[in-house]
């Protein structure tokens, strides 16, 4: 008996919030695309562009009537993510709640797994 997969990704309320925002005002018609990229000391960063459509091969990931699009090179890095969105008073933006993450550089821009 095999066991359902976790989903790719989720959103929190705040992520689809802000998200749906995007979506309505400056990035009209685009998907949000996330894919992993080599970076950092910890050799690996998040990467978050808006494009027009998926590319071939692209996950499409469907989350509380939002959709996002993740690169097939990534799924494997973000599969079981949580992607939230913060705001202080010195910074806003997407962070990731991976569980795949087996640690971070000490400036927080890399991961390793």
């Amino acid at each position: 008996m095999t066991r359902p997969l976790p989903p790719l990704m989720r959103l929190t309320e705040a992520a689809a919030t802000r998200l749906q925002t995007l979506y309505k005002t400056a990035h009209a018609g685009q998907i949000l695309r996330i894919s992993v990229t080599t970076k950092g000391c910890s050799g690996h960063a998040y990467d978050m562009t808006f494009v027009d459509q998926p590319s071939a091969g692209d996950e499409i990931v469907k989350d509380k009537d939002l959709t996002l699009l993740v690169d097939r090179k990534a799924v494997l890095f973000l599969i079981g993510t949580e992607m939230d969105y913060q705001e202080s008073d010195l910074e806003s933006g997407f962070v990731f709640k991976n569980p795949n993450e087996k640690g971070r550089c000490g400036c927080g821009e890399s991961f390793h797994v």
